[in-house]
């Protein structure tokens, strides 16, 4: 523990941001340079996906821990990584897709499944009360230099998956037991539990470390895990593999945690508090020689040294404000209430990403729209609310605030919609102009020599990695075979919520990169809809979910807020967009199709579990109890059906 804290002293200090701005500003023009030179320009498209889930109790019995399982006291490797939940395979190109399950078939996440085949007013709406513009919180000043760019998942306090500061891939343990199914294998035993089982069911847990030896990565809460697929090529061939590893690798986390007596779940925010409280479980905490240490954040170093930056921004307690909810906190682990899924694109011509990066901020709106899913927080955090008024005004999508208001505590706030790139060189400009959180220099980790591409711009790396724009440019990474080298450009796509289940959140990353490539490929002028209304749609979305109000530029020109009209051409473009990759309309169809039932149905995961809440209350039962109600069935039935298109 000494270590992260003099590490943290060291990264906070006045001079590491001096030499690590000289250090970014000379990679930067390098960068820049090189991208000019066509450096960065490769072969063919390129897709991965992240997904990050939560732990809840899977039995009434808690299990002992085995000695020194779950403590987070710092290991002497954990000191040299990120702890991000990223993986070395988060980027790193293989076609090869993963091992059949015996009995041949596509793998299913569900237990019992057969195999899934598979200008305007610019205000924020999602913004808390107080003296700041809506500007300040979601929107690009107008004193920047047209916003910053960065790379990273989801919103959380991570960074890419080829940063020198992500985790290294965990070791595969000498002796790997028989996987179980699902469902929790810990056996009954005839002591009584400790609380009673109907109250422990679904609480949010710790996550073992034993977990994180399989394909589980570590995230910001102790509760937090994280699974990346590796990238593949756009084409059919590599949607196929992203299919398999969605499935396969969420499916191989979930059976690692269920043998330590845990549950991972899909879902967008954990609703049923800890034994302690929620509030209690995010506000624990204590401070080592003037460096808080969260009790329940894992203890990496850069996470620890961005706690303290945005602490220290805030005075020392980051509020936070939400229809029905009104407090704060001591760190941003409040943060880790929610969890995603981010999609990435790379983009082949270098010269065109801007247009590829324009056309998707047009997209931020209506594709939250249709994947909303976290309209609640934890039940213990809303007091003497009144249940009917919070399910008529609470936001459809809270992770958009808890992540804004966790780390928007600097002058200029990080997380917000990104302003339109006029030149692809502007993502290099937009980190280096991005305000300083907690850099580290590379030899406070590293005592070898710098080589190769990750090592020449580790500084720079860094810094990308606090740009949490809700799309993102990410410069450089692992080489994907057919694709590209370690010199490239993606697009990584970061509001969506994680879903109920696989086969939803391969339907969405399908839609996204479809979608993009659509636009762009048949030349639609949707990036003529001013950005200010593209951001105006985003926040409509968070707040209103399918109810949203939307801006849109049709195919003709024309502009429309009619929603059969965008989701019409939506689909149209995603399911050209991926035709033009060669994936087959067969397969078009079985990934895009459950999205748009969806639409044409007016249900999201969202108000499906705001109609499921009022149901409870209807029915007699006090606010709390209703949301921990509706948990509870939405776990029912993720593990029940196999897409969320089952459920209505």
């Amino acid at each position: 523990m000494d270590d992260i804290v003099d590490l943290v002293t060291r990264s906070l200090a006045d001079e590491t941001a001096a030499a690590f701005t000289e250090r970014v500003d000379e990679q930067a023009m390098r960068l820049r340079k090189a991208i000019e030179a066509g450096e960065f320009d490769n072969e063919a498209f390129s897709v991965g996906l992240e997904i990050e889930l939560y732990a809840i109790n899977a039995e009434p019995d808690p299990p002992e821990p085995d000695d020194g399982e779950g403590s987070e006291e710092a290991t002497e490797e954990d000191l040299n990584d990120d702890l991000s939940g990223s993986g070395s395979a988060a980027w790193s190109g293989s076609l090869d897709a993963p091992a059949e399950p015996e009995g041949g078939g596509g793998a299913s996440l569900e237990p019992n499944g057969d195999g899934a085949s598979l200008e305007p007013d610019d205000s924020n709406p999602l913004e808390p009360g107080g003296d700041a513009s809506p500007d300040q919180n979601a929107g690009e000043t107008a004193d920047e230099p047209e916003d910053s760019f960065g790379p990273g998942e989801g919103p959380s306090l991570d960074i890419d998956p080829d940063s020198p500061l992500a985790e290294d891939e965990p070791e595969t343990p000498e002796e790997e037991e028989a996987e179980p199914a699902v469902e929790s294998s810990v056996e009954e035993e005839s002591d009584e539990p400790y609380m009673d089982p109907e109250d422990w069911n679904g609480r949010l847990t710790p996550l073992p470390d034993v977990v994180f030896e399989g394909e589980a990565n570590k995230e910001l809460g102790l509760h937090n895990a994280e699974v990346n697929t590796e990238p593949n090529s756009f084409d059919e061939t590599g949607m196929e593999v992203q299919t398999t590893a969605v499935e396969m690798q969420t499916k191989q986390a979930r059976q690692q945690a269920s043998k330590h007596n845990c549950e991972l779940v899909l879902d967008a925010m954990w609703t049923i508090p800890p034994e302690e409280g929620s509030e209690q479980y995010l506000s624990a905490h204590e401070t080592n020689d003037g460096v808080v240490l969260a009790d329940n954040m894992r203890q990496a170093p850069r996470y620890v040294a961005l706690d303290n930056e945005a602490l220290d921004h805030a005075g020392g307690s980051i509020d936070f404000d939400v229809p029905g909810y009104s407090g704060s906190f001591p760190t941003i682990l409040f943060e880790s209430l929610a969890t995603s899924i981010q999609p990435h694109l790379q983009i082949p011509d270098a010269e065109a990403f801007s247009e590829y990066y324009n056309a998707a901020i047009r997209t931020l709106g209506p594709l939250l729209a249709l994947s909303v899913n976290s309209p609640f927080l934890p039940a213990d955090m809303y007091g003497d609310t009144d249940g009917e008024w919070l399910c008529a005004n609470t936001h459809h999508e809270l992770r958009i605030a808890a992540f804004e208001q966790s780390v928007n505590t600097s002058e200029n706030p990080k997380v917000r919609v990104p302003r339109d790139l006029d030149d692809t060189t502007d993502v290099v400009g937009r980190v280096v102009d991005d305000d300083l959180f907690a850099p580290f220099l590379r030899e406070f980790l590293h005592d070898d020599d710098r080589t190769g591409f990750e090592d020449e711009f580790w500084e720079f790396d860094h810094k990308r990695g606090t740009y949490w724009r809700w799309l993102r440019c990410v410069a450089g990474g692992t080489p994907v075979e057919g694709a590209s080298t370690e010199k490239s450009l993606r697009i990584e796509y970061r509001p969506l919520p994680t879903q109920p289940h696989a086969k939803d959140m391969i339907g969405l990353q399908a839609l996204t990169v479809g979608l993009i490539r659509g636009l762009v490929v048949a030349d639609h002028p949707a990036a003529e809809l001013p950005w200010q209304e593209a951001k105006r749609s985003f926040y409509s979305a968070a707040q209103d979910g399918s109810d949203a109000d939307l801006s849109w530029v049709t195919a003709e020109g024309e502009r429309t807020v009619d929603h059969d009209d965008i989701y019409d051409e939506v689909f149209q473009y995603a399911r050209l967009g991926l035709a033009e990759q060669g994936v087959p309309e067969a397969r078009i169809d079985e990934y895009l199709d459950p999205i748009e039932a969806r639409y044409e149905a007016g249900m999201t995961p969202s108000d499906w579990k705001i109609a499921r809440v009022r149901e409870y209350i209807d029915d007699g039962d006090d606010l709390s109890t209703a949301i921990e109600s509706m948990q509870r069935d939405y776990i029912a039935a993720s593990r029940e059906h196999h897409s969320f298109e089952e459920w209505l």
